[in-house]
């Protein structure tokens, strides 16, 4: 009997562990998917704020919308995002401001302010396009971070296209690593619990 849980036990691990190399390829493959096709708005991920201004990962999700809206692919910027700890404003505040600065117009601006996880951002992105002449999405963010979200997007029903920083802050192997290493958690994570929703 106990070799046999043992066996278990092994067969599980092993199991498991196929599952997140599994993972870690499909996500580190899909990553450069960039779909630039013609959409109603791009939805911008929320990241990290440092001191009322986007931090880097941050400024480059804002300023790949940004490039999106002037070459003409989509109508509309959504930024998404509520108050981090200690924060005085929220990251779609903040991005807001940002894009404005860089001479977007603010009627082309939709912001949700609440949002504290990737799948509230797009839940919250949905909402506050609903006003608007808004049926399509390029979803933006870093490019480790898109197969999750799409798989999130596809999920919630939306017409989404993938569109990934090329900028990204992410460059080099050591900081790409660990976030490769927490994006595979995430992705595991939701696609076990995702059958029970």
């Amino acid at each position: 009997m106990m070799r046999f849980a043992i066996k278990s036990v092994g067969i599980i691990v092993a199991l498991f562990l196929l599952l997140m190399n599994y993972a870690a390829f499909s996500i580190w493959s899909f990553s450069n998917e960039n779909q630039l096709v013609k959409t109603d708005a791009a939805v911008v991920l929320g990241a990290a704020i440092w001191d009322g201004t986007p931090s880097p990962v941050f400024a480059e999700r804002i300023n790949h919308a940004i490039w999106l809206y002037q070459h003409d692919y989509v109508n509309f910027l959504i930024f998404t995002g509520g108050k981090g700890d200690g924060e005085q404003y929220s990251e779609a505040e903040v991005a807001r401001q940002y894009a404005i600065e860089q001479g977007i117009e603010s009627e082309a601006i939709l912001t949700e302010e609440v949002s504290t996880i990737t799948e509230e951002n797009l839940e919250q992105a949905l909402l506050v396009s609903a006003q608007e002449p808004i049926e399509s999405y390029a979803i933006v963010s870093d490019p480790l971070h898109m197969k999750r979200a799409m798989m999130m997007a596809d999920d919630l029903g939306m017409e989404a296209h993938s569109s990934p920083t090329q900028t990204s802050a992410y460059t080099s192997w050591s900081s790409q690593a660990p976030f490769l290493a927490r994006e595979t958690l995430f992705y595991v994570g939701y696609m076990l619990v995702k059958p029970f929703r």
